[in-house]
């Protein structure tokens, strides 16, 4: 069976593990078999869902976290509150999914250390302890690992609470043993338990699926696939699919829309459609206007084809170029607005699309 292959802790967008890129019964982006293609939903929708990490999505992959501590910082500082803003004003609801780790006000170690419960992975890349390094301290000492009181925002400001792990381990790479995925799963329902949260959605770290069958077991109804773009095909080379993503969002092409789908353990898939790209890098070339059209014209491609258009994003990324990247986004939020206001778009976080799929209210009547 192909699937992606991990290489140091990166996706290399090649071979062979243990589960498809795009997921269980997800190869056209969450639509299952032929019937399910040709329906359509009584809307469009636009479905916007955060990778909320802070340090906690890359800290595996470097020796000195410090360059994304500061990075955390930026986002905790000039970027939560205002995305948080923009959707409050607009009342969209959108998925945050969650490090669990950051539903904590702070840790001390025991007697066996820092987080005993949690069954650590054994990636291949990492040549230390899974969580050697992460630091014992509070909210306050320590912003970038612990954010409870951000967690307490998202609750206030009525978004969907979602899960992203515990700790970030890559689900689908034979280093995370099904045992380490139940006690990152088990910890992070626990956790947000006594918040008064019921985790239903779920996104797989660096969506690399695995386990799954693991998240009906403990309450979650719904899971994001990766996009079904034609350049994660695991015949394309990486090095290809990365400069045909650039292409993509530097022609402000759109992206592909999805549909919900019920895979064989009951759970909802509702697959991305695209990435909202970050400005690291090779990628900082790209103008930002263009990273706007391109989720733009998802939104658009939505309501013609009354899909589902899910722009995912990492809050993270806006911390290399905060002011232009916020205002990229806001274009996105208000195209999104108009077409809702014009009866044309339902905007919904994923725990809304299960619900109405649930209730067999999603898709328009055959």
């Amino acid at each position: 069976m192909r699937t992606s292959r991990w290489v140091d802790g990166q996706h290399s967008l090649g071979t062979v593990d243990k589960t498809p890129r795009g997921g269980e019964g997800s190869r056209r982006g969450g639509a299952g078999g032929s019937n399910e293609m040709q329906r359509v939903l009584r809307h469009g929708v636009f479905t916007l869902s955060f990778d909320f990490e802070l340090v906690w999505g890359s800290r595996d992959r470097v020796a000195d976290p410090t360059p994304l501590e500061r990075e955390a910082l930026v986002t905790r500082d000039q970027v939560f509150e205002t995305i948080l803003s923009m959707l409050v004003a607009r009342d969209i609801r959108a998925t945050w999914a969650t490090v669990g780790h950051l539903f904590l006000s702070g840790a001390e170690p025991g007697d066996r250390g820092l987080h005993p419960e949690v069954i650590p992975p054994r990636h291949a890349w990492r040549a230390v302890p899974w969580l050697q390094g992460v630091p014992a301290g509070t909210e306050q000492s320590q912003p970038a690992w612990y954010a409870r009181s951000l967690v307490e925002r998202l609750v206030e400001a009525s978004q969907e609470v979602a899960c992203h792990s515990f700790s970030n381990p890559i689900f689908g790479d034979p280093g995370c043993s099904r045992e380490a995925a139940a006690s990152e799963l088990a910890r992070c329902v626990a956790l947000a338990e006594e918040l008064g949260i019921a985790l239903k959605s779920f996104v797989f770290p660096r969506n690399v699926p695995g386990h799954v069958d693991l998240l009906a077991e403990h309450g979650f109804t719904s899971w994001r696939p990766p996009e079904p773009a034609w350049f994660l095909h695991p015949s394309i080379p990486g090095s290809v699919a990365r400069l045909a993503q650039l292409a993509e969002v530097a022609t402000g092409r759109a992206p592909p829309t999805v549909l919900p789908v019920r895979d064989r353990h009951g759970l909802w898939q509702i697959a991305g459609s695209g990435r909202f790209l970050p400005a690291h890098g090779i990628r900082r070339a790209i103008p930002m206007v263009q990273r706007a059209r391109r989720a733009i014209a998802g939104i658009e491609r939505a309501v013609a084809e009354r899909r589902i258009s899910h722009l995912y994003v990492h809050p993270i990324s806006f911390a290399a170029a905060p002011e232009p990247m916020l205002r990229a986004f806001e274009m996105v939020l208000d195209a999104a607005m108009a077409h809702r206001n014009a009866g044309q778009l339902d905007t919904l976080s994923m725990d809304q699309v299960t619900r109405l799929c649930e209730a067999g209210v999603m898709f328009a009547p055959e």
